[in-house]
């Protein structure tokens, strides 16, 4: 089984959604904030997960997801900032992610029904596959919905 590739979904998604909170102001984004702190190696180096959450940050950088200044060691982006694909495919809405038969005022049903929201509730609540499918759905360009 491919574990790193279910930490790399969680990590994407952890990232752009702390850019997502923060849109528009360019932020620090720290990797131990993403996914807490772990131990350098026996020679002082970043932890193998702690260097796949910041490959994770630059490869969505590489992808045109986040834009960002430098980087502050193996310890963050700064200067981080969501790019317009990154902002426009969070804030997107999803068909069926609310039901329709629930009587929420347009502006509720639209955040609720946005990437950025299900990914956030997706993680809380600790659902590995949830996420996955939806960082599955943030990537797949194809599948641009109004």
């Amino acid at each position: 089984m491919d574990l790193q590739i279910d930490d790399f979904y969680k990590d994407c998604a952890a990232g752009l959604l702390a850019l997502y909170q923060a849109f528009p102001r360019k932020i620090a984004l720290y990797v131990e904030d993403l996914i807490g702190r772990e131990e350098p190696d026996e020679f002082g180096l970043p932890s193998k997960r702690h260097q796949s959450c910041l490959g994770a940050l630059l490869w969505l950088a590489d992808e045109g997801y986040l834009r960002y200044e430098s980087t502050i060691q193996y310890d963050a982006l700064d200067q981080a900032v969501l790019s317009e694909k990154g902002f426009l495919r969070l804030s997107r809405g999803l068909p069926h992610a609310v039901r329709d038969d629930e009587p929420l005022p347009a502006s509720v049903r639209r955040v609720c029904a946005s990437l950025a929201h299900q990914l956030r509730e997706a993680i809380a609540s600790g659902h590995s596959e949830r996420v996955a499918r939806l960082a599955r759905l943030l990537f797949d360009g194809a599948s641009d919905i109004a």
